[in-house]
Formats: C-alpha cells, structure tokens, sequence
C-alpha cells in the first residue's frame, strides 16, 4: 500500500521537490510517473505519449538524465517543438526483478511507449548532451 502512496506523492509533487528530496536521500524511487508536461494532471489528453526512465537510487548518470530531462521539457512550448504531449515515467530496477536483470548494468535506459502498449529502448544520450539536442533526440523519437 506504502508503494501507492508513494507513487501518488511523486505524481503530485514539484519536480524540483522530487529531485532535491532524492539527493537527500529522504525520497526513494519506486514506481511513479512525474509530470513533466505543462499540463499537471495525471490522466493526460488522449493522445498523451509515455517516456519510461529505468533507473535506481545512487545513480547518478540517471540522476543526470533526470535533470536534463527536465530542462528539456521545461524548453517545450506549445508549438511543434513541444513536448507537452509526453509525461516521464521513473521505473526503480532494484522494486521489480525483470527491470533489474535487463537493466542492471545498462542504466539509465530510456524507453518510449507505442501506441500498441509495448515498449522501445531509445538510443542512449551521452551525459555530454545539451539540453537542446536532448529535446531534439526526444521530438524526433515521438514524431
């Protein structure tokens, strides 16, 4: 039940709380989606898009990414070059054994959800990326 609360609370919360609460160490990651989209509700148009974050707690290349994904969608406005449409999924490896064993050492994947329901691992982005290119990768992936 504590899982649900807390995927609820991630959903609900300001991003920056999230990311400031996960370096102290006080926020743990389970399953949640956190909206980055301009829009703060959770069910979303219906022609929302999914991106799906594997990661797990400690580290910090997802920690990152998490940012930088955030700055991205931050850039979005809410012409073609907008990502309000797509909401991040954070997935935990370490809350289901599936995720842990594909993703253990590949972490952090980043996954796109088709409109058939079945995942797409994404090309990995290099900790070097702008935030503008990341924005780029990720409107050229959606579209």
């Amino acid at each position: 039940m504590w899982k649900t609360q807390m995927a609820a609370a991630i959903s609900a919360a300001n991003w920056a709380f999230v990311v400031a609460a996960r370096r102290r160490g006080r926020q743990q990651w389970g399953l949640g989606t956190i909206p980055l989209s301009c829009s703060l509700s959770s069910s979303g148009p219906p022609n929302t898009r999914k991106l799906v974050l594997y990661s797990k707690p400690g580290c910090c290349l997802c920690d990152g990414l998490k940012e930088k994904l955030q700055a991205a969608f931050s850039l979005s406005g809410s012409g073609s070059g907008s990502l309000h449409h797509v909401t991040l999924q954070v997935r935990d490896i370490t809350t289901n054994p599936e995720w842990e064993k594909a993703y253990q050492y590949e972490i952090p994947v980043l996954a796109k959800e088709n409109s058939d329901g079945k995942e797409e691992i994404l090309p990995r982005l290099s900790p070097r990326l702008s935030v503008e290119i990341i924005q780029k990768k990720l409107l050229a992936a959606f579209n």
